[in-house]
């Protein structure tokens, strides 16, 4: 029953990612004043299923110079990290009881950066490596400090199973303790998944299109599908952080698509970051500032377990 449960929920998933592609194209759409796409289907709403058709049914190209296995296998190793994280979904009836969820998180983030890196090795071409070889330099910038500021969060709960935040923010937000750390938090995030204006790995104006350049077809298709399934989870994970785990409601779920849009708006809106600013600002503004939230934090619950 819990593989049915876990299966219904990744072909949701995959519907999502479907639906998600056609909002960010309409929201760009309306933002440069031009038509979003709007032919295919009623307001174009078959559009992201002929964009997946085409793109499966294309012709697969192998470089002659890549290293075959590698390349072939490096998109299938994205999106089956990506599936995997999706089983961290805090179910209130538990399919997975994952009581050190927040760890197998970290662990998850960490790992895929191996899979942009081995996409852009393998394909043997100086634009890709250079794309993975920034998207490492990145990971481990702001890996530090976004694993500092969940940390601060972890706190409150005492907890590293994502099910107990759905039960300490019945009556007030985690937003409303720790706001500058939920900004942090989203730089950190659109860093993640590699979404403007943090996409060094994908500078299309000088790398030009970064770690898949060299892929087309079905390797393209995974590769896009990990980035977008990463984006619809880290928008579930902000708000079971900061805005209210409440799982069983409508309200849970405009949360997330709110989020969403704001991680489109911010595409349509800002320029791409200098590559060693964003260093600057993970290592000299974010670091800092969660290591002193965690510090108060710590000592706020010492006093409270201590004179309370």
């Amino acid at each position: 029953m819990s593989f049915i449960i876990f299966l219904f929920l990744l072909i949701m998933i995959l519907v999502a990612v479907a639906f998600v592609t056609l909002l960010e194209r309409s929201i760009l759409g309306y933002i440069q004043l031009r038509k979003g796409p709007n032919k295919v289907g009623y307001m174009g709403i078959l559009q992201p299923f002929s964009d997946g058709l085409k793109l499966f049914f294309k012709e697969q190209s192998y470089l002659y110079m890549s290293n075959f296995i590698i390349y072939y296998f490096s998109p299938v190793f994205m999106l089956m990290l990506s599936f995997s994280l999706w089983l961290l979904f805090p179910f209130l009836f538990n399919v997975y009881s994952f009581s050190l969820g927040f760890l197998y998180f970290l662990c998850c983030t960490s790992l895929g950066v191996y899979g942009v890196l081995m996409c852009g090795w393998s394909s043997n071409s100086n634009y890709s490596l250079l794309g993975s070889l920034r998207s490492m330099a990145q990971t481990i910038s702001y890996e530090v400090s976004m694993t500092m500021i969940l940390l601060c969060l972890i706190i409150f709960v005492y907890e590293f199973d994502l099910i107990y935040f759905n039960f300490y923010q019945n009556y007030v937000w985690f937003l409303f303790f720790s706001f500058p750390l939920f900004f942090c938090w989203l730089a950190s995030f659109l860093a993640e998944v590699n979404r403007s204006p943090f996409d060094f790995a994908e500078g299309e104006s000088e790398l030009v299109s970064g770690f898949n350049v060299e892929y087309s077809s079905g390797g393209f298709a995974f590769i896009f599908l990990s980035e977008y399934m990463n984006i619809i989870f880290m928008s579930t994970l902000t708000v079971i952080f900061f805005l209210g785990c409440d799982l069983m409601s409508l309200m849970f779920f405009i949360k997330m698509i709110m989020i969403i849009f704001l991680v489109i708006w911010v595409r349509g809106t800002l320029p791409r970051f200098r590559y060693d600013k964003l260093m600057y600002l993970t290592w000299k503004v974010f670091l800092p500032i969660s290591l002193n939230y965690f510090i108060f934090y710590m000592g706020f619950v010492m006093f409270m377990f201590e004179f309370l």
